[in-house]
């Protein structure tokens, strides 16, 4: 009987061993992503593809559409727009702007990002593109060409409705592109408080009082509860943090931190390659050149497990000789980064061109491989 027990509880110890180990952190949150920017890797999602309410998460999507025109040169901050009555009305959190007034790009901007008014989006959206229903379906297109596989947009806003939804994953992703594409706008994200009409108010975003964190946006309705899209810099990383579903603006706050502190700590992000940087030369086959470089068209940034890091190999994988002609930007190999029993695959370009010998030559290369090449194989 006590050996029964033993075992019993010997099960029990492992079991739960085994769920600490593959469950290292996890979240009251109903769904969450976690993202290094750096290296654009998911550290950690929960329910990530679930299409959800995302209350004023989706201003970002307006935000982008602003910042775009803005770093095109089509809008610029000092533009005014007029305050309609539709605007004046709208419901929900506020800038408090008045109708027929004349508002700059920039305050509604801070309107929206700071305050979260949902009457500078109407503002920023009918002066935009005519009205809120036009700038809707431009939101839209613009989510599919930008890679929003699992969003759809009924409103600027972010106010409830049945077919206005993004995932989590739509969301760090969304988040990411902003970071990376508007540096000269993003600073908006970390603006404590903004005044408008006499009317102070404080960033929802409470996380930016906290070093490091400069962003995102906050959401909360009764059907969603609290969310909110966070990102914090630690020396040259930066880990974006998405969660939504908790049950106050303390929980999400707390969950933030617990996510995002995990992801500094447990992980490590190296650059290994810059766009351009030639990985080796590979032999080419009747080419006029011997060899050719294999290059990366973009930069390689890899996020791994700290503890992983003895273990974490990298494999080049081509067949040589590689044929002549070659041109540049061909696809001729693949890298294969290896962390456990995970494979992420990079593909390898040629980074020259590379001509074909001419018939006589190659004639004279064949018989002397056939001649010489085998019999040094021997």
């Amino acid at each position: 009987m006590i050996s029964l027990l033993k075992r019993f509880f010997l099960f029990v110890a492992i079991y739960f061993l085994l769920i600490i180990k593959i469950y290292a952190i996890d979240t009251k949150a109903e769904s969450a992503v976690v993202l290094d920017v750096n290296s654009n890797t998911i550290l950690f999602e929960k329910n990530p593809e679930i299409k959800q309410g995302p209350a004023s998460m989706s201003k970002l999507m307006l935000v982008y559409m602003v910042f775009e025109r803005l770093q095109n040169n089509t809008l610029s901050l000092d533009q005014e727009f007029l305050v309609s009555k539709k605007a004046w009305k709208y419901g929900g959190s506020k800038m408090f702007v008045k109708a027929g007034d004349m508002v700059s790009v920039n305050d509604l901007l801070k309107g929206i990002i700071v305050q979260s008014g949902n009457d500078a989006c109407i503002v920023l959206a009918e002066g935009l593109s005519g009205s809120e229903e036009n700038m809707v379906e431009e939101m839209n297109d613009k989510g599919i060409e930008i890679g929003l596989t699992g969003s759809n947009f009924t409103n600027t806003t972010g106010w409830p409705h049945q077919d206005h939804y993004m995932t989590l994953r739509d969301i760090a992703h969304l988040s990411r592109l902003i970071i990376n594409k508007f540096p000269e706008y993003y600073y908006m994200f970390a603006i404590n408080e903004f005044t408008y009409n006499d009317i102070r108010q404080f960033n929802r975003n409470k996380l930016i009082s906290i070093d490091g964190y400069d962003g995102l946006k906050t959401g909360r309705t009764t059907q969603s509860g609290f969310g909110i899209a966070a990102s914090s810099k630690k020396n040259d990383r930066r880990i974006i943090s998405v969660v939504n579903g908790l049950n106050s603006d303390k929980e999400r706050i707390n969950e933030t931190k617990k996510l995002v502190n995990w992801s500094f700590r447990e992980f490590i992000t190296l650059d290994l390659y810059e766009a351009g940087d030639t990985i080796q030369s590979a032999k080419v086959w009747l080419g006029k050149e011997p060899f050719v470089p294999l290059v990366l068209n973009d930069d390689l940034v890899i996020t791994i497990k700290k503890k992983n890091i003895d273990k974490y190999k990298i494999k080049l994988i081509y067949e040589t000789p590689i044929i002549s002609p070659i041109k540049k930007g061909d696809k001729v190999a693949e890298l294969h980064l290896i962390e456990g029993d995970s494979t992420k695959i990079k593909d390898i370009y040629a980074g020259k061109n590379i001509d074909k010998i001419s018939r006589f030559y190659r004639s004279f290369s064949i018989v002397n491989y056939l001649l010489f090449g085998v019999s040094n194989k021997n």
